[in-house]
C-alpha cells in the first residue's frame, strides 16, 4: 500500500512539472512574439528581445492600424466571420439531424453519409471551384468567402456522432407528444448540443478569421481583402508605390520582424478574447465522437 502511494505521488510530480514544461514551450513563442512586436526594429536586428520588449515602440501597429485598409479588411473579416459561422453552423445542423436517424427513419441515411465522406478524400481542385465560382458571378463577393466552406463535412460527422449518443427515449418521449422533427431539433437537440455546438463554433470561427488563401484567389480587388489576406499581402507582396509620404518615415523605423509580429498578435487577440467564453463547452466538446459507456 505504501509502495501504491509513492508511486502515486512520483506520477503526480512528474505529470505536473511534465505539463508546466509543456505549457512554458506553448507559451513562449507567443510571448517573444509579442515582445518583438513591441520593439523597436534596431533592437530586434541586433538580437536583444527575448521575452520583454526592448526599447518600447508601437511603430509596427500604428504602421498596421493607422491605414485605411487596415480599418476595411478588418470589417470585412467580421462580417465574414458572423455570417460564414452563422451559415456554417445551421448548414451543419440541419445536415446532421437527418444523417444521425436510423435507416428506418432515413432510408437514404447511408447514401448520404458516404456521399460527404467522398467529399473529404477526393477534390475537384481549385480550377474548378474558381470556374464555378466565376460562373456564378461570386467573384469580389462576400458570398465566395463564406458558401464555399458552409457545409463542412468535418464537423457534420462530429455532430452526428453526438446526436447519435443522445439517448433515443428523449426523442420518442417528443414523438409520443406530437412534436415533429422541427420541434425535436431545435428544443431538444439544439440544448443538449451546447458544447458541440461550442465545439465546432469555435472551429468555424477560427477557419474564417485565419483564412486567407479564398481572398486571394477570389478577390480581384484589394478594397475586399479579408483581414488575414491583407496582413499577408503588406508583409509579403507589399508594393512600396504606393506607400503616402507620411508612412515612409514610419516605414523606415519597423523591420519585417516586428511587422510580422504585430500581424500575428492582431490577428489571434480576437480569437483569444473569444476563447474564454466557450472554453467550459470546449472542454466537453473534445470527446465527441468517443465511446461512451
Amino acid at each position: 500500500m505504501k509502495y501504491r502511494l509513492n508511486g502515486s505521488i512520483v506520477f503526480a510530480v512528474f505529470n505536473t512539472v511534465f505539463l508546466i514544461l509543456l505549457g512554458i514551450l506553448c507559451i513562449a513563442p507567443i510571448v517573444n512574439t509579442l515582445a518583438i512586436s513591441f520593439s523597436s526594429a534596431s533592437a530586434v536586428a541586433m538580437g536583444k528581445v527575448r521575452f520583454f520588449p526592448s526599447d518600447f515602440s508601437l511603430d509596427a501597429y500604428k504602421f498596421i492600424a493607422t491605414r485605411p485598409e487596415f480599418l476595411r479588411s478588418l470589417g470585412v473579416a467580421v462580417i465574414r466571420v458572423l455570417i460564414g459561422s452563422a451559415l456554417q453552423m445551421l448548414v451543419t445542423f440541419i445536415s446532421a439531424y437527418p444523417l444521425s436517424r436510423e435507416n428506418r427513419d432515413f432510408s437514404m441515411r447511408t447514401f448520404y453519409v458516404w456521399f460527404f465522406m467522398f467529399t473529404i478524400l477526393f477534390s475537384g481542385g481549385i480550377v474548378p471551384l474558381y470556374m464555378q465560382v466565376k460562373s456564378l458571378h461570386m467573384l469580389d463577393t462576400m458570398m465566395v468567402l463564406v458558401l464555399p466552406t458552409a457545409l463542412a463535412v468535418f464537423n457534420i460527422v462530429l455532430m452526428i456522432n453526438f446526436f447519435r449518443g443522445l439517448p433515443r427515449e428523449l426523442d420518442e418521449s417528443f414523438r409520443i407528444d406530437g412534436a415533429g422533427h422541427w420541434t425535436i431539433l431545435w428544443r431538444l437537440y439544439f440544448p443538449l448540443s451546447l458544447p458541440a455546438f461550442a465545439t465546432i463554433l469555435l472551429l468555424a470561427m477560427v477557419g474564417h478569421w485565419n483564412s486567407w488563401f479564398d481572398g486571394m484567389i477570389f478577390m480581384n480587388q484589394t478594397e475586399n481583402y479579408p483581414l488575414a489576406t491583407y496582413l499577408r499581402s503588406i508583409i509579403v507582396s507589399f508594393d512600396f508605390s504606393n506607400v503616402r509620404s507620411e508612412d515612409a518615415a514610419l516605414l523606415a523605423s519597423i523591420s519585417p520582424r516586428t511587422t510580422k509580429s504585430a500581424q500575428i498578435i492582431l490577428a489571434t487577440l480576437p480569437i483569444l478574447c473569444v476563447y474564454p467564453f466557450l472554453q467550459r463547452y470546449f472542454v466537453s466538446g473534445l470527446v465527441l465522437g468517443s465511446v461512451k459507456g
